[in-house]
């Protein structure tokens, strides 16, 4: 397993080492006891799995929690493929509303782990993605919080699609940066 850091301090690109043959593949896609030695953060423990099914087109996010229910994520696609978005939202950080975006796929295997104090969004990119994601903290509807994913102080570079973006009713009506409650 290889981590690399991206442009935003905290925020890792997970690769696993992956074994190919004639019958496929294998390869470990979690380790707690190496995870939490590759991101430096040792005291980290995975509460709950979500699992997101989405059709071409569907922008999630921005999402994430307020505390004490803040969480921490780690995502992987298990089909298709993802634009997959971290935003810093700590006050007190010098990187604070800047963005990092990856592609995530079934096929490249990589995961990207967003610590707490980080908003997260995707667009799927393919027919059919299947988002699995890993967090520190359990889901609380009273701490949720979405930031419009089109907000002009985070300028997202979003993909362009053929067709539009599919939002939720809550996607839709997210809240901007100045508005929403931070870390």
């Amino acid at each position: 397993m290889r981590v690399s850091e991206t442009a935003l301090p905290g925020v890792h690109l997970i690769e696993p080492t992956v074994f190919d043959d004639e019958r496929g593949c294998f390869y470990e896609s979690f380790n707690l006891d190496r995870f939490r030695s590759l991101v430096g953060q040792p005291e980290i423990n995975f509460v709950q799995d979500n699992h997101s099914v989405s059709k071409v087109g569907v922008l999630r996010g921005i999402h994430y929690q307020t505390n004490p229910m803040a969480q921490g994520k780690l995502v992987r696609v298990v089909s298709g493929e993802i634009y997959d978005v971290a935003v810093d939202l700590r006050r007190d950080s010098r990187f604070f509303g800047r963005c990092v975006a990856v592609s995530l796929s079934s096929s490249n295997r990589k995961q990207l782990w967003i610590p707490e104090g980080f908003g997260h969004g995707f667009l799927a990119l393919s027919e059919k993605v299947e988002v699995l994601y890993k967090t520190t903290n359990y889901y609380s509807s009273a701490n949720e919080v979405c930031i419009r994913w089109d907000d002009p102080d985070l300028s997202i570079k979003w993909p362009k699609l053929e067709q539009p973006y599919v939002l939720s009713q809550k996607d839709a009506k997210g809240v901007s940066l100045g508005q929403a409650a931070l870390f």
